[in-house]
């Protein structure tokens, strides 16, 4: 992937260029979207100058409507498959006309789609990396009979960890290749780094909804790991259903922690690679994820029996830290 633009050094482009209302109704659609359901990613976002907030915003909306789809358990997976493959043809379609449409007064309808078109031309984001979340998102909608799942409904797997890090890589390191595109960087170490950090976030994200997954017919443990300390599919199933964790499988959990570990060791190479007005949503962001992966571990790696998550005002404290570094960095830039 070639280098971004830099697009901090430049006044927010709604303003520069007189966006047109169709446009900023679109993004205040997208940031509604992200308030009340970014979680994580919008105390990040807060952060961030109006115009990347925005963008981000954009590209969260797109995501959510992807995984919206994928997760819509009151439809069947063919169904879900088939609203996919219509909705992935509308933005297409949607893109293919985006310069005859503006070239002739017109709009994209849909709000999302209007946003993104906006923010995939302003930062220099290309289809190709959207394609990419896209596919890793419908990767759910395409689950595999384990063997020893007889009995049971068809169950998601994936044989190795290998296997599990292209799921990671397309569904959280492209966001992460998207959001450096916004954030702003000059060195292209920081696609490596993106990529990295992005796998450490969805490790930590396997790892806090491993209950709430295996009750949905989904195991991102890889079947290697689970071969290793000798669990099985039934034995997960079990612990979903209230059975205690034994100390094998408190060790296989904290042997997948630690494998997240190893990648968010690329998180502070990657802060200074950024355009400084975006390093403190990239710190927000980091901090969080990685402090639930610490809680994780504080908890034994019981993630059964209690959602783990941080307190609002554990994020709040964080939040207030990365705006008074965003603050700091606009004085000194």
């Amino acid at each position: 992937m070639s280098k971004t633009v830099n697009p901090s050094k430049t006044r927010n482009p709604l303003e520069t260029r007189g966006a047109d209302a169709r446009v900023v109704a679109s993004y205040s659609f997208c940031r509604q979207v992200a308030c009340s359901q970014a979680k994580n990613f919008y105390w990040a976002f807060r952060v961030l100058p109006r115009h990347k907030s925005d963008a981000m915003c954009a590209v969260y909306a797109f995501m959510r409507r992807a995984d919206d789809i994928s997760d819509d358990e009151s439809k069947s997976v063919e169904s879900r498959r088939i609203e996919m493959t219509e909705w992935l043809e509308a933005w297409r379609a949607s893109r293919t006309s985006a310069a005859s449409i503006a070239e002739n007064g017109g709009a994209i309808n849909d709000p999302v789609f209007c946003a993104l078109s906006d923010t995939q031309q302003r930062f220099n984001i290309p289809d190709s990396l959207l394609e990419e979340l896209v596919a890793g998102t419908a990767m759910d909608l395409q689950p595999s009979l384990e063997p020893r799942s007889s009995g049971h409904e068809p169950i998601q797997t994936y044989a190795t960890f290998d296997d599990l890090y292209r799921y990671c890589y397309l569904v959280a390191s492209v966001v992460g290749l998207v959001c450096i595109r916004i954030f702003g960087y000059s060195d292209a170490r920081a696609e490596k780094f993106a990529e990295e950090t992005g796998v450490a976030f969805q490790l930590t994200n396997i790892l806090r909804d491993v209950k709430e997954d295996v009750e949905r017919s989904r195991v991102y443990l890889p079947l290697d790991l689970l071969d290793e300390f000798g669990e099985t599919l039934e034995e997960l199933r079990s612990l979903a259903t209230g059975r205690a964790m034994t100390d094998r499988e408190c060790s296989m959990l904290a042997t997948l922690a630690i494998r997240a570990e190893k990648y968010y060791l690329a998180a502070p190479k990657l802060l200074p690679l950024l355009d400084r007005d975006s390093r403190a949503a990239m710190w927000v962001l980091v901090t969080i994820y990685h402090r639930l992966l610490a809680l994780i571990a504080a908890r034994k790696m019981d993630v059964f029996h209690k959602r783990i998550a941080l307190s609002t005002p554990e994020k709040l404290a964080v939040l207030l830290r990365g705006a008074t570094m965003a603050a700091w960095n606009r004085v000194v830039g």
